[in-house]
């Protein structure tokens, strides 16, 4: 990594500036510009979040927009309403109100002596989520937008479900955003009145997944925010970026394909965090990537990036699975379209155990998975880089697999595999999880691409009908997009489950699975051999100098799966102690430690249960406080029981508790 000391332009900070809304809420912003741009307007880039520029995003917001600054850019951080130092209150994700509230603030940023009225849209995950739906609302001053890890259908591919299943992020996520909703802004900031807004907040604070928990399909709800409902609504361009070891990654091929619009993807091997520093490596200069992006469109410089190739991807090839690696072996292809005429659909139809080429007679297998099959899935998001899925034979093991013959050259695949199954269930509700991976030659087991099935979706999420039990049907399984080359003396797997924990909640009632491999096949998108290909060259990785810290406390991490022979009982430990850490230019200490644990017994689904807890801790000098968030998640054949907690602390004084509790019917799950 090089850290750029000089730019281009001198940069000026205004480490909290208020913008003022119509209805009379304040957004707090922090903005860094070049020293004479109240003379000389420059474009403005905005990020808008309610991660906490003060404190939250604090160390990626330095080495990131000074580096635009400096470049010639006004760089605009905003916490959103009922987030940080700023006003009002917070109900939901990705309400209108949070649109809204982004259109005035771009309208602002226009009418400051700095701008020179045209803005472009910077964010990874939830600032990549309303880049994207801000873009969609059309504001004339915004034009173009860079997305990272993030999504365009808000029920298929967020942290909610997948394949119509309920993943257990659902309630991890809410955990995580009573902690971070719990924290106070800053008296430096605030002054005193910075206890009533403190308090103001948490006796107003959702327990968000309550209103998750009520949208169980794709209804309004979800269609609200989803940029496939209209792609048409989108007239700036957008470059896309996500990372094969993150939870978001099919949007990026989403966008590229489905956009009228320029539109560029890069996909790299990395978790949930931006390219220039995320693991696993090769890393890229990501920041340079950004200005050319900037350059082009908001400047209106000609250097070409509308010509580059429209998909730029690792494709990554097989090595010992690990659950983390501080480098990927594969390389950089690129499509110059995209759908691409290098990639074709072929098929490997299902044996008894086996994959081949020409479909054979068929025969019926049988399964049931224990309700623990999915310890080596990994965290749904990897957010540190050490939850990466492991060695996949523990959980192969318990499911139904089918191998190629070992390979004799190079099968490269780019795009999203497809499991199709002619099969039954012997109950109404269940759910499939299908996992593609390769066999080293070794043994080892490595995971490449993943997708879920509730049944019940089968016919699409608008289509909600359970299965009739022991009836043979038809269904699809899309897996996640990957690029991947398998390598001669390897072998494609697929394997099949019908429980996959703790990724999703499982199904009321174990299910017993039939599979008719005659009318089964795997189809993969194959990249032919040899296809030309334009040369990707990425600079490599720089940012501008990385904040002033010092370590209070060393971060620290745990991932514990441990099984009770005696009672059968499986238990699943997450721990992230992200650590302490003193900001010294403002003198203020933050620190976080995120617990999850999962139960089940793998003959009886209703035991499943989860329990999730943040603490998070705000002090300087003699000032201290602390929040505590507690959830839990339980069911019964008919509903989901829900309870959480949220304990407030000014020094060691308890100064506020809030509790939930609710039960929410069970439908199709």
């Amino acid at each position: 990594m090089t850290i750029r000391e000089t730019f281009p332009e001198s940069v000026v900070e205004d480490p909290n500036v208020w913008i003022p809304l119509s209805d009379g809420v304040r957004l707090a912003a922090r903005i860094w510009r070049p020293e004479g741009s109240d003379n000389a307007p420059v474009p403005a880039i905005l990020e808008y979040l309610p991660y906490r520029k003060r404190d939250g995003t604090a160390v990626r917001d330095a080495t990131t927009h000074p580096y635009f600054a400096g470049h010639g850019y006004a760089s605009v951080r905003v916490d959103m309403r009922g987030s940080g130092e700023s006003d009002g209150l917070m109900w939901d994700e990705y309400l209108k109100q949070e649109q809204d509230d982004a259109l005035e603030v771009i309208d602002w940023i226009t009418a400051q002596p700095w701008c020179s009225g045209t803005v472009g849209m910077i964010g990874i995950s939830w600032g990549g989520f309303n880049g994207l739906q801000v873009a969609m609302r059309r504001p004339p001053a915004l034009k173009a937008v860079v997305s990272l890890c993030s999504t365009v259908d808000r029920y298929a591919d967020d942290i909610h479900y997948k394949g119509g299943s309920l993943l257990l992020e659902n309630v991890g996520w809410a955990t995580q955003m009573l902690g971070y909703s719990s924290r106070p802004p800053d008296p430096a900031l605030l002054g005193e009145a910075w206890r009533d807004v403190w308090l103001h907040r948490l006796e107003n604070q959702p327990f968000l997944a309550e209103t998750w928990f009520e949208h169980q399909q794709r209804d309004d709800y979800w269609k609200h925010g989803s940029v496939c409902e209209d792609w048409s609504a989108i007239q700036c361009p957008v470059l896309a970026v996500g990372g094969w070891a993150d939870g978001y990654k099919n949007a990026v091929p989403a966008l590229i394909e489905k956009l009228d619009v320029p539109a560029k993807g890069i996909i790299g091997p990395w978790i949930h965090k931006y390219p220039h520093f995320a693991v696993p490596g090769p890393r890229i200069g990501f920041l340079q990537e950004c200005v050319r992006w900037w350059d082009r469109w908001l400047k209106g410089i000609e250097n070409g990036v509308e010509d580059l190739p429209d998909y730029r991807v690792y494709s990554q090839t097989g090595c010992v699975p690990a659950s983390s690696y501080d480098e990927r072996p594969g390389a950089w292809v690129a499509e110059q379209v995209w759908p691409s005429p290098n990639i074709h659909p072929v098929s490997w139809y299902l044996g008894d155990g086996s994959l081949v080429p020409e479909r054979t007679g068929g025969v019926t297998l049988h399964h049931r998975a224990p309700e623990d099959t999915g310890e080596a899935g990994g965290e749904y998001f990897c957010w540190t880089g050490e939850d990466l899925p492991p060695d996949q034979r523990v959980d192969d093991g318990r499911s139904l697999v089918f191998d190629t013959p070992l390979l004799t050259e190079d099968l490269e695949i780019v795009g999203a595999p497809t499991l199709r199954l002619r099969l039954s269930v012997d109950r109404p509700q269940a759910s499939l999880a299908v996992r593609l991976s390769d066999v080293l030659p070794t043994g080892e087991v490595l995971r490449v691409s993943y997708g879920i099935l509730n049944l019940s979706q089968r016919n699409g999420a608008d289509a909600t009908e359970p299965m009739v039990a022991g009836d043979m049907t038809d269904v699809e399984i899309v897996l996640d997009h990957t690029a991947h080359r398998f390598e001669p003396g390897h072998r494609v797997r697929v394997a099949v489950s019908t429980a996959y924990w703790p990724l999703i909640w499982p199904s009321p009632e174990a299910v017993s699975l039939s599979i008719d491999t005659g009318g089964s096949a795997l189809v993969l998108p194959v990249r032919r051999p040899g296809a030309g290909q334009p040369a990707v060259v990425f600079e490599p990785e720089e940012q501008a100098p990385p904040l002033p810290r010092r370590m209070v406390r060393a971060p620290s991490g745990k991932r514990d799966v441990s099984r009770d022979h005696v009672s059968g009982w499986s238990t699943t430990v997450f721990e992230n102690d992200a650590g302490a850490f003193e900001d010294t230019t403002i003198g203020l200490t933050t620190g976080t430690v995120m617990r999850e644990r999962f139960e089940i017994h793998p003959d009886r689904p209703l035991s499943a249960r989860y329990e999730g807890h943040h603490t998070h801790t705000l002090s300087r000098k003699d000032w201290s406080v602390r929040t505590e968030s507690t959830t839990r998640l339980t069911s019964n054949a008919g509903s989901f029981h829900l309870s959480a907690r949220v304990d407030a602390f000014e020094g060691d004084v308890c100064v506020f508790t809030k509790s939930w509790s609710s039960s929410v019917p069970r439908r199709y799950l």
